[in-house]
């Protein structure tokens, strides 16, 4: 087995990266027909011992045999960073691009093969489909920062992850929100925030101070930072709903 694309990759994410594809290859043969990384791993936000390694196995066909098989792979892997693969069909994914279009159109724009064939490149997802998961993201976000806010009230650390987890979700949307502008979408995540709160007339402020927090830096008012957080990811449902394609 010949792994693609490895010198494109962070040295450390290479070592944990290629013996576990070639273990994967062992397991499954000629049934795997490509291998993919995905996300973080791919670009300049990598952190090694921090960032999940994500990976896209794609088979001809998956059933509980196949699965089993991959269940010792998993765990050792886990233990390195890697999260379990995401393990599907391309017949799977032809009829899934309407259901999850973020998720599809994020690997098809910021992948890497590894091995087999490049079969993403091709996938066509609709831009309506697109708007309406981001809105549904915005927006069910919002509603689980009020939830939780309402559980746990102004612990401090409990409320910084409550921010920093809202806006690593809210990334792939900003990114997808970029492209549906028709604007270019860059790679650095600080930038991305940059541009769309430019875009939709955002405080930029707030949301680079919530990113500054994942960073380490601690916010001088965390209250007034949480309550200005809402406001924003509000005014952004809001403009996202209104969003003419």
């Amino acid at each position: 087995m010949e792994l693609l694309n490895l010198d494109k990759l962070d040295p450390r994410a290479q070592r944990i990266v290629a013996p576990y594809c070639q273990k994967i290859w062992e397991i499954h043969g000629e049934n795997l027909k490509a291998l993919f990384i995905y996300g973080s791993a791919t670009g300049k936000d990598f952190i090694p011992g921090k960032s999940n390694i994500n990976l896209l196995a794609i088979f001809q066909k998956i059933d509980l045999s196949d699965l089993k098989k991959s269940l010792k792979l998993v765990a050792q892997g886990r233990k390195r960073g890697i999260i379990a693969p995401l393990m599907l069909t391309m017949e799977h994914i032809r009829h899934s691009t309407d259901a999850f279009p973020i998720e599809f159109l994020e690997m098809k724009e910021n992948h890497l093969l590894l091995y087999g064939e490049e079969l993403l490149l091709d996938l066509e997802i609709n831009p309506q489909n697109i708007r309406i998961e981001c809105e549904e993201q915005i927006k069910g976000g919002l509603i689980r920062l009020y939830e939780t806010y309402l559980e746990i009230g102004m612990k401090e650390k409990q409320v910084r992850m409550l921010l920093i987890n809202s806006l690593v979700c809210l990334i792939p949307v900003m990114r997808n929100l970029l492209r549906l502008k028709g604007e270019s979408v860059p790679v650095e995540k600080k930038v991305i925030i940059n541009n769309l709160t430019q875009l939709f007339s955002l405080n930029k402020e707030t949301f680079l101070n919530v990113w500054e927090m994942k960073q380490g830096k601690k916010p001088i008012d965390l209250e007034r930072l949480f309550g200005n957080y809402l406001e924003e990811i509000e005014k952004l449902g809001i403009a996202v709903d209104r969003l003419e394609l």
